[in-house]
């Protein structure tokens, strides 16, 4: 493959959200009561709604949507993705890729310090990449095939790989490439997740775990002026509170807004309405090492008693698109295989007869504690009742469902995935045997290879080929359940100014501004 380059050009557009005025300052003694007021400074302060709490602040640990909204305020990363989903620089100025693949070289951009007052430079880059690259690394499998990172000089990065690796680029516009700083990791060790140093808008103040996250501004920031003095994340568990809340002016921004809220907010001249398909899904996790999901059949008939189309249709209004693969439209591997049909009962039937429990069976599937997370698993239970497959619904809050996805403590789970520009990132490490996120545990060395084949091909057509032949096995085997793919449906006051949607879903914040 000839080299490749990627020049930087305009400035980043970045999303965000801004909040509320409130006073602080003061004056000498011999000032007047009055005189003291004239001379407060008003801050502004944005305060957005997140559906659950941030479980992990550092990238190296993160698993969870809710913590990449804070973390993208907090750090900068190699790339970003543009209002049209393209990648952009960030940090990274610009790369050249080797003919044979299997060579990046990156130049660094200069003038950028961490929140910490350290310098960010190419030792700073091999230092993050080689530690997301370290046993129990969340970011581990994204970087598999990265087998050394050589500094080159203080703006130069080598990145080498053991074979070419197409999502490299893409990887890096996410947590694998957010950069932290070398000393603050260095100062606080494990604790550095609690404590998170980066180099972008907002430094981080606080985490009161299940209620809120503040941050402030950033007055050295490299990419421009920030508005906001301080930007709260609140956690509201109930949207509808939530939007109760965006109504009385003490939220600014809604992370998920009730479909039955939309047309109301869309009337109202003081509010705005993003509601746009993402890059995301949402499904069940079923654990083939448990009964009763050790058994195929019996996977395959939970899959096949889900009517994917009335699920959006009663839950959002036609605000998502049914699914039954990870790759939504414009994604390069989706096609035929996202196709959803009716469910058929002869079909359910026998496969509740293959799988010898003709009666019917029963199971457990973890849910969040939302109450629209409550909806979502009370419509499958019923559809799944006509079958006699009797699904019992045990509420968890957020993280200890993601520990029980870890630790293999559950018999089906309900998690959905935010979505990733390349294909690999949606599917690699969720089908993978061992891989991070393969929370089902599935391990098929058929699907291992062409997934692996899949992330090493340079041609489009070759690895949506590779792609299909994989999404036929996992229909088969059934190890995880694909319901829709998600809409991004943000809440916001129009006091709210600088926002621009992204098509990852993240809301960012570095342009926001409030008036």
């Amino acid at each position: 493959m000839g080299s490749r380059k990627l020049f930087q050009s305009a400035a980043l557009v970045l999303l965000g959200s801004t909040l509320l005025l409130t006073g602080c300052g003061g004056a000498g003694n011999s000032a007047t009561k009055e005189s003291v007021q004239a001379n407060k400074t008003a801050l502004k302060t944005l305060t957005i709604g997140l559906k659950a709490d941030p479980p992990s602040l550092d990238p190296m640990s993160s698993t969870s949507l809710y913590d990449r909204y804070v973390q993208n305020s907090v750090y900068d990363k190699l790339f970003d993705l543009d209002e049209n989903g393209k990648i952009i620089p960030m940090l990274a100025t610009s790369y050249e890729v080797s003919p044979d693949g299997r060579m990046y070289t990156l130049k660094i951009k200069e003038g950028v310090t961490f929140q910490d007052g350290t310098k960010f430079d190419a030792e700073a880059v091999k230092f993050n990449l080689d530690r997301y690259r370290e046993e129990g690394s969340k970011r581990k499998g994204e970087l598999k095939f990265v087998t050394d990172v050589k500094v080159v000089n203080p703006t130069t990065v080598q990145i080498m790989l053991q074979k070419p690796f197409s999502p490299l680029i893409s990887i890096f516009t996410d947590r694998s490439g957010m950069m932290v700083s070398p000393e603050a990791v260095k100062k606080s060790g494990k604790d550095f997740l609690n404590n998170p140093v980066g180099s972008g808008p907002y430094k981080f103040v606080e985490h009161v775990k299940g209620d809120h996250v503040t941050l402030k501004k950033n007055e050295k920031y490299w990419n421009g002026e920030v508005k906001l003095d301080t930007i709260n994340y609140k956690v509201f568990t109930n949207q509808t509170a939530a939007v109760q809340n965006l109504r009385s002016g003490m939220l600014d921004i809604v992370d998920e807004l009730p479909v039955k809220e939309i047309p109301g907010l869309e009337k109202d001249e003081k509010f705005a309405v993003a509601a746009k398909a993402n890059m995301g899904y949402q499904g069940l996790h079923l654990n083939v090492t448990k009964e009763p999901f050790t058994n195929k059949y019996l996977r395959q008939a939970v899959d096949r008693a889900i009517d994917r189309e009335a699920v959006v249709k009663v839950l959002f209004d036609g605000y998502g698109l049914p699914a039954r693969t990870p790759f939504s439209p414009g994604s390069l591997a989706h096609g035929e295989s996202d196709t959803v049909k009716k469910p058929d009962d002869r079909e359910i039937k026998a496969l509740l007869e293959k799988g010898g429990k003709p009666e019917g069976f029963s199971f457990t599937l973890q849910i969040a504690t939302s109450p629209a997370n409550e909806q979502f698993g009370a419509v499958l239970q019923n559809m799944l009742k006509k079958y006699n497959i009797d699904m019992k619904l045990e509420k968890v809050e957020y993280g200890t469902m993601l520990e029980n996805g870890d630790n293999g403590n559950f018999q089906a789970l309900q998690l959905g995935w935010s979505g990733r520009l390349d294909p690999d990132q949606n599917i690699y490490d969720f089908h993978v045997t061992e891989a991070p996120n393969n929370k089902s545990r599935l391990s098929n060395p058929e699907v291992d290879q062409l997934l692996s084949d899949a992330r090493s091909e340079l041609d489009e057509q070759k690895r949506k080929a590779l792609y299909d032949k994989a999404m036929a096995i996992l229909q088969d085997e059934a190890p995880y359940i694909y319901i829709y793919h998600n809409y991004d449906k943000f809440g916001l006051s129009k006091k709210v100014k600088g926002f621009t949607y992204v098509p990852d879903g993240i809301i960012r914040t570095a342009k926001l501004d409030k008036e």
